[in-house]
């Protein structure tokens, strides 16, 4: 890289199939065209849903998600068995804004979302040094839905953030499914270590949290709802994992494109350390670097005019065609049919 990354495109995309598991759920309450539509409203060419290795921008998923909820009038998007009607958010931040500590709050959050929910529950679950939610199937063989599973635990999350005026770390996150081929895309949500296969999903906070007091104001309800998921989907923390960290050192890097031995320096670490530290996170360090590149440019590609040749050089592409070659590699695309398909309805490009 031969810039610092903008805090808006570090973590700019996620894996396709994050987004087929909620269309999965979606194709339960709506038919293919109405799907396309939403695809289509929120810039998705509904053809790159089916690619493999096709990437979507944070901004695309959260368009979705506001137009899926909004249009279907299900702000659980079909992921439960009973639909959750629109402005049960509402209800919920109305019933915790006022409580007297976190774990007051996040109490209420449970009973409230008890009210809703017939095939799961959600029950307070205190731990040595961390308190939480778990999610509970009521029935024996109850579906697991990941993204039902993942969205209920970030809502968690994000509205216990947004009582405190702030995104709080995590003690840990536990998901009863197995862990999926998009793993990675799971450290762009949760500032913290995610596991799997674990007797239920399950999300924890510092236990120092759970006395703490709050004020937020009434009028601060609208903007948080309108916004949603936009203000606490995807976390702003780099510090969870070692990947994420050596993703942060790489972005702001003014100058230069810092190797393997250099990165390691950095963490007082051994080359070697290193290596095998990022594989036990199932990643590698070219991997990173090269996910870091594919973000940037897939970020360039759809919200600049900037042409092929100076995105290939800027990220240190010898030409375009191998540029070309890499991106293919990545997403299953060249550059410029990624660009078409991802902008093909808007008009400033």
């Amino acid at each position: 890289m031969s810039r610092a990354i903008d805090q808006q495109v570090f973590t700019s995309t996620v894996s396709v199939e994050l987004l087929r598991d909620l269309l999965l759920a979606l194709q339960g309450i709506c038919d293919e065209a109405r799907l396309r539509g939403f695809l289509a409203e929120a810039g998705i060419f509904p053809e790159l849903v089916a690619r493999k290795h096709a990437r979507i921008t944070h901004e695309q998923l959260v368009r979705f998600y506001q137009i899926a909820a909004g249009e279907t009038g299900d702000e659980m998007m079909g992921l439960w068995s009973r639909p959750i009607r629109t402005g049960a958010l509402k209800v919920i931040c109305r019933s915790v804004r006022d409580a007297s500590s976190v774990a007051v709050a996040l109490y209420r959050f449970t009973q409230v979302w008890n009210l809703m929910l017939d095939d799961y529950q959600l029950v307070l679950t205190p731990e040595a040094g961390s308190f939480g939610v778990s999610l509970l199937p009521r029935h024996a063989g109850s579906e697991v839905n990941r993204f039902g599973h993942m969205l209920m635990l970030k809502l968690a999350h994000g509205v216990v953030s947004w009582l405190v005026g702030h995104e709080v770390p995590l003690r840990h996150v536990r998901f009863t499914f197995s862990r999926p081929d998009f793993a990675e895309d799971y450290r762009v949500l949760f500032p913290a270590e995610v596991e799997y296969e674990a007797p239920c999903s399950t999300i924890h906070f510092h236990c120092e949290l759970a006395e703490r007091r709050f004020e937020r104001p009434y009028a601060d309800l609208r903007p948080f709802l309108l916004r949603a998921p936009r203000d606490w989907i995807f976390t702003t923390y780099k510090e969870h994992t070692l990947s994420m960290k050596v993703r942060g050192f790489l972005s702001n890097a003014s100058r230069g494109n810092p190797s393997l031995k250099e990165t390691a320096q950095a963490f007082h670490i051994s080359p070697r350390t290193l290596i095998r530290r990022l594989a036990a996170e199932h990643t590698s360090f070219q991997g990173i670097k090269d996910a870091l590149r594919r973000d940037v440019a897939i970020f360039e590609l759809i919200n600049t005019n900037k042409s092929l040749d100076s995105i290939a050089d800027d990220h240190g592409f010898a030409s375009v065609s191998i540029f070309h070659r890499a991106f293919k590699r990545w997403t299953g695309n060249t550059p410029g049919e990624y660009r078409r398909s991802s902008v093909f309805n808007r008009s400033d490009l």
